[in-house]
């Protein structure tokens, strides 16, 4: 199964996939279960990068917050809406893409420091597990890469909706976070402040606001 790239263009929508057979394993979370509506929309998708935003927050100077976001990503996404234990996700981000506004701050998040965007072109995450957590809420654990760095992460993801656009796309929101130690990937940046604080905080949060358009099967 190829990464559908970020430029890909948008496909008309398939018609609804068939439910599994019921015959299928299930692994609900406890206490949880699937939505039956839900089933239709299993299958492949892709991220709409016009309607999304993979981006981070994180403390600066102790008193302000930075916000950014990778503006260019590959990804390779399927939804199951009858056993969620089966979807999954790989989310490539390129690393020299950020942008949080600011020319100079993007050029130091690039470099050495941080990102260090010309040895390690690209982070990337990868699903593991998924859970279905409660009511449209689904725990999705995974693999994140950053720089030469791989460690666990778990993503809370909640079901937004589906429609079917006027174009004819169908489309598919989630909105997921995760916070994590940036030194735990080995951006250990730590210029301090006179008071003593750190310049940049470890903690940052990391926000996937997801509109997904469903991939037309080919063949």
């Amino acid at each position: 199964m190829n990464l559908f790239g970020r430029s890909s263009p948008l496909r008309r929508a398939a018609a609804p996939a068939a439910p599994v057979a019921s015959g299928a394993p299930e692994h609900p979370a406890a206490g949880a279960l699937p939505d039956p509506a839900l089933q239709a929309l299993t299958g492949e998708w892709i991220i709409d990068p016009a309607h999304s935003r993979i981006g981070f927050s994180v403390r600066h100077a102790m008193v302000t917050t930075v916000r950014g976001a990778f503006l260019e990503y590959d990804s390779r996404l399927y939804f199951d809406g009858r056993d969620p234990a089966r979807s999954r996700a790989d989310i490539a981000l390129f690393t020299a893409s950020v942008d949080t506004g600011v020319e100079q701050r993007d050029t130091h998040l690039v470099g050495r420091d941080f990102l260090d965007s010309a040895t390690y072109p690209r982070m990337i995450f990868t699903s593991t597990a998924v859970q279905l957590a409660g009511k449209d809420v689904y725990r999705m654990t995974g693999d994140l890469t950053i720089k030469d760095t791989t460690r666990p992460v778990d993503l809370e993801l909640t079901y937004i909706g589906h429609v079917t656009d006027p174009f004819g796309y169908e489309r598919v929101g989630f909105d997921g976070t995760t916070t994590i130690n940036r030194s735990d990937w080995g951006l250990t940046y730590d210029s301090r402040l006179a008071e003593g604080g750190a310049m940049v905080s470890e903690k940052v949060r990391l926000q996937f606001d997801i509109a997904a358009i469903r991939v037309t099967p080919t063949g």
